[in-house]
């Protein structure tokens, strides 16, 4: 067992949606609470020593875009958008600690690796069919399971095409780049991979006001989520876990 937990960062400042998704990635993940430690990056700014206290990190998503102009973004945005690029270029130079980037995170990573993020690539609110690579089938976490999923998407950006130095691990027609990963130790994922259809219509409800769905469609978007089977996303990062961190078989 590593003997340091790993570290879900919080890039939400929706606090609801942010408690929420903690508990999404603490359960998806199956660690005990004092397994999966928090740090509000939207409140605090990134530990020197994040990497001597942590074995790996979940960073979750936030209704921040990286395509954002950079006048228009609010001074947290800008830092907590540095601090990420300081993680994961910590991880990636360091060999230590591993990193899953997941929805907005992806396209800090992408613009940090000389990848373009586009707002060519946006995916509706609700469920999407997704596809593994070969790659993907023979990496050892998105290699635990099955070549076809299902997985939950709500976002206006997407990479344009897999950023320099990166391997695509799973793709579909709408969001080509939707999960790939970089050395051995970052992975990043343009879906969701931590909720239930039951938490993520809770978070729906939380930003129906921006954008992501017309506001009065949220019964009938609700209802198609509710219907999904989203079994697979989940089992990424217990993988994750069990191979960075500190979860139960």
């Amino acid at each position: 067992m590593t003997s340091a937990p790993l570290l879900y960062v919080c890039v939400r400042p929706q606090q609801l949606a942010a408690v929420a998704e903690y508990e999404s990635f603490r359960a998806a993940a199956r660690l005990t609470p004092d397994r999966l430690a928090t740090l509000d990056l939207v409140n605090e700014p990134l530990p020197d020593d994040v990497l001597d206290r942590y074995s790996g990190f979940f960073i979750g998503g936030s209704p921040f875009n990286v395509t954002d102009p950079e006048s228009a973004k609010p001074d947290v945005q800008r830092r907590l958008e540095a601090d990420l690029e300081k993680l994961a270029t910590a991880v990636l130079h360091s060999g230590r600690g591993a990193g899953m980037f997941t929805c907005y995170s992806i396209g800090i990573l992408t613009r940090l690796l000389g990848g373009e993020v586009s707002r060519g690539f946006p995916e509706d609110t609700g469920p999407v069919g997704v596809e593994l690579t070969d790659q993907g089938q023979a990496d050892p976490i998105f290699g635990t399971i099955a070549r076809r999923f299902t997985a939950l998407t709500a976002h206006k950006e997407g990479a344009a095409a897999v950023p320099p130095g990166a391997t695509l691990l799973a793709t579909n027609e709408g969001c080509p780049v939707q999960a790939y990963r970089l050395g051995e130790r970052l992975y990043a994922t343009q879906f969701h991979p931590e909720p239930t259809t039951r938490a993520f219509t809770e978070r729906m409800a939380v930003y129906r006001d921006d954008g992501y769905f017309p506001a009065n469609d949220y019964d009938t978007v609700a209802g198609r989520v509710l219907a999904a089977s989203v079994t697979e996303p989940v089992r990424l990062l217990h993988a994750f876990a069990r191979r960075f961190g500190a979860a139960e078989d």
